[in-house]
């Protein structure tokens, strides 16, 4: 077969096609990058004491808090997405008393934000928080009767908002006018009480009962956030934040504090010190006390709890 001058030339093309695609195969890196940030971490906090013909007297006592958070945060241009999940749950024995629960708390935070720009630290965001707890609490040395349990009480905030988040200075804030907060009492008899602010049950005149407490309340008002999280000095790690609710139809101005202030103080990878503080007021939630044998309800009082351990903590 002869070869003419424009075949031998279409060939030539056609080789030289070739060739470059296959380079293209063979050089072409697939993209790997990920949008993800996934941080964990889990921690043993312990503390102890005994006594052996100890002049002054004393209790054998040993305490243990068992605590995680993880982090799943995704950003991308202009887009971020945070989640965090922080689960604690701590208990004390002490000699010739029964197994008391000390910590108890599933916190979910999530939050979705977008700004116009990739240089401003504001964002149009949405925001969910979910608490509750693991198990039964009670007003000791009462143990007859809880007075919360797992989801009794829950609480679900779900709003819309502007969000200032700056990574530098490790502060982020939150304001919305426009959020849902509901609170579940899934206990038919805390619901009867009218724990945690739900309506309770309804009785007649002769104490029979005409309609169980509700399971659930609905608010919709104003919430405010601040968190600050930054090394204060080498090794100290200062943990800041803050909630602050109020509802538009129910005692406006009233408002709802939730407060945690954590230092950690960091001896090397593995072993941690932590020291922290809790204030919690809430109007809905009343308080209970043990006044001769009976546990009788009180009015709202401001929570406060203070957490001082050593521990044992790994970050993967």
């Amino acid at each position: 077969m002869k070869i003419t001058p424009y075949l031998f030339g279409l060939l030539f093309i056609l080789f030289v096609q070739k060739s470059n695609a296959q380079d293209v195969v063979r050089t072409t890196v697939p993209d790997t990058t990920s949008y993800w940030h996934k941080k964990n971490s889990v921690g043993l906090d312990f503390s102890q004491i005994a006594f052996i013909n100890w002049s002054v007297g004393g209790n054998n006592s040993i305490s243990g808090l068992l605590k995680g958070a993880f982090l799943r945060n995704y950003t991308k241009g202009n887009l971020m997405w945070k989640n965090e999940l922080i689960v604690r749950y701590g208990v004390n024995k002490q000699e010739e008393r029964e197994l008391r629960k000390t910590d108890d708390a599933i916190q979910l935070n999530s939050t979705i934000g977008y700004r116009h720009d990739s240089i401003s630290n504001w964002y149009h965001s949405a925001k969910l928080n979910f608490n509750t707890q693991f198990t039964s609490g009670y007003a000791y040395p009462n143990t007859d009767l809880a007075i919360s349990k797992a989801f009794a009480p829950a609480y679900l905030f779900l709003g819309v908002g502007a969000e200032y988040s700056n990574k530098e200075q490790k502060l982020n804030a939150y304001f919305s006018p426009l959020t849902q907060k509901t609170t579940l009492v899934l206990d038919e008899r805390l619901a009867d009480q009218g724990a945690f602010g739900v309506d309770k049950a309804v009785y007649d005149e002769n104490g029979n009962l005409v309609r169980h407490g509700k399971k659930s309340r609905t608010e919709v008002g104003i919430l405010v956030t601040n968190q600050w999280k930054n090394e204060i000095y080498k090794n100290m790690f200062l943990d800041h934040r803050l909630s602050l609710y109020t509802d538009y139809l129910n005692n406006f101005g009233n408002i709802d504090v939730d407060w945690q202030l954590q230092l950690d103080l960091v001896v090397n990878e593995y072993v941690k010190a932590n020291i922290g503080t809790h204030l919690v007021y809430d109007d809905d939630i009343k308080s209970k006390k043990e006044i001769d044998g009976v546990q009788v309800t009180q009015g709202p009082k401001i929570q406060f709890k203070q957490l001082l351990g050593v521990g044992l903590s790994y970050t993967f």
